[in-house]
């Protein structure tokens, strides 16, 4: 089984986020993998490493130094990797568009997307490929199997789990689970180093969306001490009743 999963390069979700004029600093930005995504890309490696074959590739559109995270697909134990050079925005179809005429003659049996991307966090990308390509389309998936050319999909949702069989080829969006992904070892950054990494231009289509305007949150206001103990709780309802009017 041949499987393509759709990576992003996003900012490290730990970075601490600077406002400059028409956008976002991105100066000392340090970029990864959108997390979602490693969760897709071990998924796909333990799908592979159940069969005992099989073919994983990495795909992401970007600029070219979105290579960087193709590579760390690859260590984790991708075999390829395609970089899309084209400028991408917030318009998930745009993106959705380019990386579906990717697809088209890529041959997979099974495309994976993480969830929802880290910086934008639209969940649109990975459903809109599938109907563009007319696929079936599984999202939110927890835990996948393989079953002579059925896909079991186990979604989690409110008091209990939801299976889902699909036939292939098909589109899953893959949320955490039992998805731990896994850290490269030594020998598979060097192997990294050597694996193929398809370079070409994507044509992608104008960006429909476009951000106005950035602000950072308000401040919120301090604190206040309304007494100890007991003796309290009659001033803090009070307050919550009349300043804060939440009861």
């Amino acid at each position: 089984m041949k499987t393509v999963v759709c990576i992003k390069r996003v900012p490290d979700t730990e970075t601490r986020i600077r406002i400059a004029e028409g956008g976002i600093d991105t100066s000392g930005v340090k970029y990864i993998v959108s997390p979602y995504d490693e969760f897709a890309i071990e998924a796909a490696l333990r799908l592979k490493e159940s069969t005992g074959d099989g073919e994983v590739s990495v795909m992401t559109l970007g600029a070219e130094s979105a290579a960087e995270q193709l590579r760390s697909g690859l260590a984790m134990g991708a075999d390829t990797a395609v970089l899309l050079k084209g400028e991408t925005g917030m318009d998930g179809l745009a993106a959705a568009k380019a990386l579906a005429t990717a697809l088209e003659d890529a041959g997979a049996d099974l495309i994976l997307f993480g969830m929802k991307a880290a910086d934008h966090d639209q969940q649109q990308v990975g459903p809109m490929v599938a109907e563009l390509l007319d696929l079936p389309c599984v999202t939110v998936v927890a835990e996948l199997e393989s079953e002579d050319g059925t896909l079991v999909c186990h979604r989690e949702i409110e008091g209990g789990t939801e299976v889902v069989e699909v036939e292939t080829p098909a589109v899953v969006t893959i949320t955490k689970g039992p998805y731990d992904p896994r850290y490269p070892s030594l020998k598979g950054i060097m192997a990294a180093k050597k694996k193929p990494l398809e370079e070409r231009d994507a044509e992608v289509p104008a960006d429909r969306v476009r951000v106005t305007e950035l602000a950072y949150p308000p401040e919120r206001p301090e604190g206040r001490v309304v007494g100890e103990g007991p003796d309290a709780v009659p001033e803090l309802v009070r307050l919550l009743r009349e300043e804060a009017k939440v009861l």
